[in-house]
């Protein structure tokens, strides 16, 4: 891969795929054009990756999936409840410490990890969440990358770490959301970010 522009830049590399039918005609139901959304995923995706790494090479997929494909996975691998939930992320190869040299031209990309996303779950949290549909895709992407570069939500220092990582990324790559997905909300039955 010469993803490299300038000496310490790289271009990662995100790829975008598409489960089944059901889940591209997701996207399409929701008025979202599938050219423009692996163009978004890949801006999203790919900016927050260079923003978090300068140096190493790296690769992340992103694939969509619809509610009954995501909910078999959360219970392969998360022991999940059967539900159907917005997003996964596993993480594949080990993220070098700061300050790791580069790995030379001539070494393999680092394969962070696979992203799962289901926009149908996606949509039907995004105005109680993060307020609009694209504004939730961004929240879940980016919240997806941090999982695959090791951070958590499972003690509250984590969460309250990583939110504040969302929070950073998405005001310096995304902008504004319409909704504040961070707020606690009033009624326990609507889903705060986690």
């Amino acid at each position: 891969m010469t993803g490299r522009v300038g000496p310490r830049t790289v271009v990662p590399v995100v790829v975008v795929s598409f489960e089944d039918a059901r889940a591209a005609a997701d996207i399409v139901s929701l008025a979202v054009d599938e050219t423009r959304w692996v163009t978004f995923v890949q801006r999203v995706v790919g900016t927050v990756l260079a923003d978090l790494f300068s140096e190493a090479p790296m690769g992340v997929s992103v694939t969509l999936v619809d509610a009954q494909e995501i909910a078999v996975l959360k219970q392969e691998h998360l022991g999940g409840d059967g539900e159907a939930t917005d997003v996964l992320a596993f993480p594949l190869d080990e993220v070098p410490p700061p300050g790791t040299p580069a790995p030379a031209d001539s070494e393999p990309p680092l394969l962070l990890g696979d992203i799962v996303l289901c926009p149908s779950v996606a949509a039907a949290q995004a105005t109680t969440h993060a307020g609009a549909f694209p504004d939730e895709l961004a929240l879940l992407l980016v919240h997806a990358v941090l999982h695959l570069v090791g951070h958590d939500h499972a003690e509250p220092h984590e969460a309250n770490t990583m939110r504040g990582q969302e929070r950073r990324l998405l005001d310096a790559l995304y902008g504004p959301l319409v909704g504040d997905p961070w707020c606690e909300p009033a009624d326990p039955h609507v889903r705060s970010s986690s």
